[in-house]
């Protein structure tokens, strides 16, 4: 039975994008340990909007690095009643996907999908896709999610957005763009840097650092109106601002009392208080899901190395040690450990260390590697890298098996970060 599924709303609102190409031109290193063998058949409808369809979901399912894909050669079913199981068995695929699509008379499109496990002959999902006129691709992100979340029984990201900074020149852009470089949206685009761009918990809003004041300032701004606001502008630097999960308040780093501390801050810039007190510099603070304690970089031992503290203030608790100095940390979405950049032997990482355990698990060959942020599902994490000698945006799974490099067309790609579910 079909379930009528939204029309993708979150997704529209960011519909007036300066443009449908990929700004990303996307490589894949690697592999999961166990890939699953998936065949996506064509779905029936318009020829260009079905090839449109397939070529995102095959896209999405191959970026995962989890899916190995199944030749159709040839064999079209839409409908389950058509299928041979038997036939897809000995092809060698263990779930097939099969489906139509129509355009509506008001515009919108609708495509009906069904995902069915072909060595149990049942079906997993039955389900209608639909958005407005010209949101096909959000279609096939979305018929791409409910593959990856039945297959792997983890939640999709193919349908969330990435914020990045790029710069051309002397011409700095704040750019949203989906998950795989498409729907590419200039926020802003002026003539001094642009740092730390952070997603409010709804998606709605972007708070970033911008130097267009002649020094550092906190901004907030929202993507539905483009309205934006000033949130800190005090004497000294202003920077690393950060969203609480409710959404209700800002952590930002302020040098307006002497060295660099962490401070609260209401989004509309009120209710100023400050939480932490050392003689160092606190910096890039985090908040916890549960948002009841912060990671941040701090140098109050000597070199900078990853803290934690309650969001009231109060003792920290360093928690990375050995060789090396630590930045950027980043809790993942379960809470349960966080991802950060570890510096030894002059080459930036990408690492991960457990709460519990204490143990630190590296992730990236080394080079220049920063910036890391966690895909809402915490499967993948995004950072800035470099490569063909220029900036790019960079993906590593949370086991380190698949990595991607991202490429925009010019310019040099820095500050991801990974935007939220909608």
């Amino acid at each position: 039975m079909y379930k009528l599924l939204s029309s993708v709303l979150a997704l529209l609102m960011l519909a007036h994008t300066s443009s449908s190409f990929a700004a990303l031109s996307i490589e894949i290193i690697g592999a999961g340990e166990h890939q699953i063998p998936v065949s996506i058949v064509p779905f029936s409808g318009e020829e260009k909007l079905v090839r449109e369809i397939n070529d995102v979901i095959i896209g999405d399912l191959q970026r995962s690095g989890l899916f190995r894909l199944v030749d159709t050669a040839g064999k079209l079913p839409h409908e389950a009643s058509e299928v041979n199981y038997s036939d897809w068995q000995l092809r060698g695929a263990e779930a097939l996907a099969i489906g139509s699509l129509s355009v509506q008379a008001n515009g919108r499109i609708e495509a009906r999908f069904h995902l069915l496990d072909v060595l149990k002959h049942t079906e997993l999902v039955g389900q209608s896709v639909s958005a407005g006129e010209g949101q096909l691709r959000a279609v096939g992100h979305r018929i791409s999610d409910l593959i990856y979340e039945k297959l792997t029984g983890d939640q999709g990201v193919f349908s969330t957005r990435i914020a990045y900074v790029n710069r051309l020149g002397k011409t700095f852009s704040l750019i949203v763009a989906d998950s795989d470089g498409y729907n590419e949206q200039i926020v802003l685009k002026q003539n001094e840097p642009i740092m730390s761009p952070s997603w409010s918990p709804d998606g709605s809003h972007l708070a970033y650092v911008s130097f267009e004041t002649g020094h550092a300032a906190v901004f907030v701004q929202s993507l539905y109106t483009n309205q934006r606001k000033v949130v800190a502008d005090f004497r000294g630097s202003n920077s690393a601002p950060a969203w609480s999960p409710d959404g209700k308040q800002l952590a930002v780093v302020l040098s307006r009392d002497g060295s660099s501390q962490i401070y609260m801050v209401r989004p509309d810039g009120g209710d100023l208080r400050r939480i932490s007190f050392s003689a160092g510099i606190d910096t890039e603070p985090n908040f916890s899901p549960d948002g009841q304690t912060l990671l941040f970089t701090s140098d109050r031992g000597g070199s900078p190395q990853i803290y934690r503290m309650p969001i009231e203030g109060g003792a920290a608790q360093r928690l990375s040690f050995g060789s090396g100095t630590s930045y950027s940390p980043r809790y993942s979405p379960d809470g349960k450990s966080f991802v950060f950049t570890h510096l030894s032997g002059g080459q930036f990482f990408i690492s991960t260390q457990d709460f519990q355990t204490g143990q630190m698990e590296t992730l990236t060959g080394g080079g220049w590697e920063k910036k890391p942020s966690f895909a809402p599902n915490g499967k993948i994490i995004l950072f800035a890298s470099e490569g063909r000698g220029r900036g790019i945006l960079a993906t590593v799974s949370s086991d380190g098996r698949v990595k991607q490099h991202m490429f925009t067309q010019s310019g040099d790609a820095r500050e991801p970060v990974w935007g939220p579910h909608l």
